[in-house]
């Protein structure tokens, strides 16, 4: 506990949020540009490969890695995503995803359900 004379000197500050997607500087998407697209192994006791993309925020020149939702994409080297700031809970280091159906990133083909998510519109 502090004496009344450090609280004096020093008085207790308030330590605001910080948020973890720090590299899009605050913003809730931001447009970048794939280095390479690659798979990997998420952590235990999960086990299939995840494809992630790794990619550099041409803004701000900071690389980061991001998840690739859904089933196959058709991303390459130089193409253009749009990243948002979201975790992979079995993915270390990785916090942030590419939104489908935005810019070169594919929406997932013959998706019914949480389409939003997904990029596909509604089909009647």
């Amino acid at each position: 506990m502090l004496t009344l004379n450090q609280l004096l000197k020093k008085p207790r500050i308030n330590k605001s949020y910080k948020s973890k997607s720090l590299k899009l500087k605050h913003n809730p998407q931001k447009r970048a540009v794939c280095l390479r697209v690659l798979t990997m192994a998420p952590k235990k006791p999960n086990s299939a490969n995840r494809r992630v993309v790794k990619v550099n925020i041409i803004q701000y020149g900071t690389k980061l890695t991001a998840k690739i939702p859904g089933e196959s994409h058709n991303l390459q080297q130089h193409s253009t995503v749009l990243l948002s700031g979201a975790r992979a809970r079995d993915l270390i280091g990785v916090r942030y995803i590419a939104i489908r159906g935005k810019y070169d990133l594919s929406p997932v083909a013959k998706r019914a359900q949480s389409r939003s998510r997904y990029g596909v519109k509604k089909h009647i």
